[in-house]
C-alpha cells in the first residue's frame, strides 16, 4: 500500500496533484474541509472526465464521518438527528455518559463523533468499510484536522488501501474541531507535526509540491524573509512587493474593482471587492492584491518582526500574501477606517 503525506507551499498545486491521481478504473474517496476546496475540486473533476464518475466521492469532512463513519454503524442503537456544531456546553458530563457525545435534542457534538467511533469499538470497522468500497482516499488540508479528529485519522491509515494526505502547515488556520487539551499543542511546531505522520507510518514528501506556480519569486522572497515560511516559486519573472504609503494611492486601491483588499476581519464593513485574510485560503483566481495592515501588524512589518506574530495571525497573513498571481500591496488599515461602515 502506498501511505504518503506531501507538505505543500501555497499554490503549488494541491488540487491539481490530487486530480492527476484520479481515474475512472479506481474507486477513489477524497476528503476535505473547507467550502472553497470543495468546490475547486468537484469543478477541476468534472473539467477532467467531463462528468462526474460514479467511481469517484467527494465529501466534506463531517459528512464523510457522520454519514459514512457514523450513521451505518450506530445511528440505529442512538436514533441522533443530525450534528450539533456547538461545544457541548456541559463541562462535567463524563466520557462514559451519553450526553457527553451527544445534546438534548438528540444532535451529535461534531467534535466527538470521532470519539464515540473509538470508545464504542467502531473504528477498525469503518476501516473495513472503506476497504469493501473504495481504492484510495485523499484528505486534503490536513493541516485543519485537529482535536479528536486528528486522532482518527491515525486509525484510517491502518486501512489496506491507498492513502495520500496533503496539506500546508502554515496554512492552518482554521481546525475541524476541538475539544479541551486533545491535541492542542499539535501545530505549534512542524518539525514535531511531521513526526506525528512518519510515526503513523506514513512516508513524508516535502520536495514535490514545494515551489508555487502562483506566486513569484518576489512575492516568496518576502513570505521567506518575512515571516520566515519557506516557499519558492516556479515563475521568473518578479512583480512589485510594497507599501503603499500615500493615502491618494491607497484610495486608488480602495476603489480599483480588479484589486482585492483582504482585511484581517470584518471585511463586509468596507463597501469595496474585500475578503478576509483566513477565509481566502483555497482561493486562486485574485491578480493584484491588497493586503490591509491592523495597527499590530503594521508596527511588525516596520520592524521587520512579521515572523513573531502569534502564529494563528501569521498563517492567515500568509494565506493572505501567497492569494498574490501578480502584484502584492501593503495599505495601513488608518487610510481605509473613513470608509469603514
Amino acid at each position: 500500500m502506498d501511505k504518503r503525506v506531501i507538505f505543500a507551499v501555497a499554490g503549488s498545486g494541491k488540487t491539481t496533484y490530487i486530480l492527476n491521481q484520479l481515474s475512472l478504473d479506481k474507486r477513489s474517496i477524497i476528503i476535505t474541509y473547507t467550502n472553497n476546496n470543495i468546490k475547486n475540486l468537484k469543478n477541476g473533476i468534472i473539467e477532467k472526465f467531463g462528468f462526474f464518475p460514479d467511481n469517484i466521492t467527494l465529501l466534506p469532512y463531517f459528512s464523510f464521518i457522520y454519514s459514512f463513519c457514523y450513521k451505518p454503524f450506530l445511528s440505529y442503537k442512538y436514533k441522533t438527528k443530525g450534528i450539533n456544531y456547538n461545544p457541548n456546553p456541559n463541562r462535567f458530563a463524563k466520557q462514559t455518559n451519553l450526553d457527553y457525545y451527544i445534546d438534548s435534542n438528540g444532535r451529535i457534538y461534531s467534535n466527538r463523533i470521532s470519539k464515540i467511533l473509538e470508545k464504542t469499538g467502531e473504528l477498525n470497522n469503518i476501516n473495513s468499510r472503506l476497504e469493501k468500497y473504495y481504492d484510495n482516499l485523499f484528505v486534503d488540508e490536513i493541516q485543519d484536522f485537529a482535536g479528536n479528529d486528528f486522532n482518527f485519522l491515525k486509525t484510517i491509515t491502518k486501512a489496506s488501501i491507498d492513502i495520500l494526505f496533503v496539506g500546508d502547515f502554515y496554512q492552518h488556520t482554521f481546525d475541524t474541531s476541538r475539544d479541551g487539551s486533545i491535541n492542542k499543542n499539535l501545530h505549534n511546531d512542524l518539525d514535531n507535526y511531521k513526526s506525528y505522520f512518519g510515526n503513523m507510518g506514513l512516508e513524508i514528501d516535502t520536495t514535490t509540491l514545494s515551489n508555487s506556480y502562483r506566486c513569484s519569486p518576489s512575492v516568496c522572497e518576502f513570505i521567506t524573509n518575512g515571516l520566515k515560511i519557506k516557499i519558492n516559486s516556479h515563475k521568473q519573472e518578479n512583480t512589485e512587493v510594497r507599501l503603499v504609503d500615500n493615502e491618494e494611492e491607497a484610495n486608488e486601491i480602495y476603489n480599483n474593482k480588479e484589486i482585492v483588499k483582504l482585511f484581517y476581519q470584518e471585511h463586509y464593513r468596507y463597501n469595496c471587492f474585500s475578503r478576509n485574510w483566513g477565509d481566502s485560503k483555497g482561493e486562486n483566481h485574485y491578480n493584484d492584491i491588497c493586503v490591509v495592515l491592523n495597527k499590530k501588524t503594521m508596527d511588525c512589518y516596520n520592524k521587520n518582526s512579521l515572523d513573531e506574530l502569534p502564529s494563528q495571525t501569521k498563517n492567515k497573513l500568509y494565506v493572505a500574501c501567497s492569494r498574490a498571481n501578480n502584484n502584492l500591496y501593503f495599505v495601513n488599515d488608518e487610510y481605509y477606517k473613513k470608509f469603514k461602515n
